[in-house]
């Protein structure tokens, strides 16, 4: 696959956990059984492998080491924040409350992310 079709795949499979983020977080909002579809359970996953795959394929395919750029590893931290936030916003966290912030949270480290792709710098907006 060239550089520009996994980078296409990449941007399309964001936008994807983006909204099935977003619905499961408003499932989790009306304490709706739909979160417990078995779809919901799976679907996100199966979108999150062709995520990472794609991540991976774009660093191979452009020989870049994330060791040796710090916006890629400030990405794959933000990676591991979002994940465990998610994790908690949507089934391990102990209270509602608890959970609506963990929610929130992993918004905001979605967009830092997001911004860190589309500017290269650790801390978009100071490069």
């Amino acid at each position: 696959m060239s550089y520009e079709t996994l980078k296409h795949l990449h941007a399309l499979t964001v936008a994807a956990t983006l909204a099935l983020f977003l619905l499961r977080g408003y499932w989790m909002l009306r304490d709706s059984p739909r979160l417990q579809a078995r779809w919901a359970r799976i679907v996100p996953h199966i979108n999150d492998t062709l995520l990472l795959a794609s991540a991976i394929g774009m660093l191979v395919v452009a020989g870049l080491n994330p060791l040796d750029q710090p916006w890629l590893m400030a990405k794959i931290v933000g990676l591991l924040a979002y994940i465990s936030l998610g994790t908690l916003a949507l089934k391990r966290g102990s209270t509602k409350a608890m959970r609506i912030k963990a929610f929130v949270a992993s918004l905001g480290v979605f967009g830092y992310i997001v911004a860190i792709a589309l500017t290269k710098q650790v801390v978009p907006g100071l490069g």
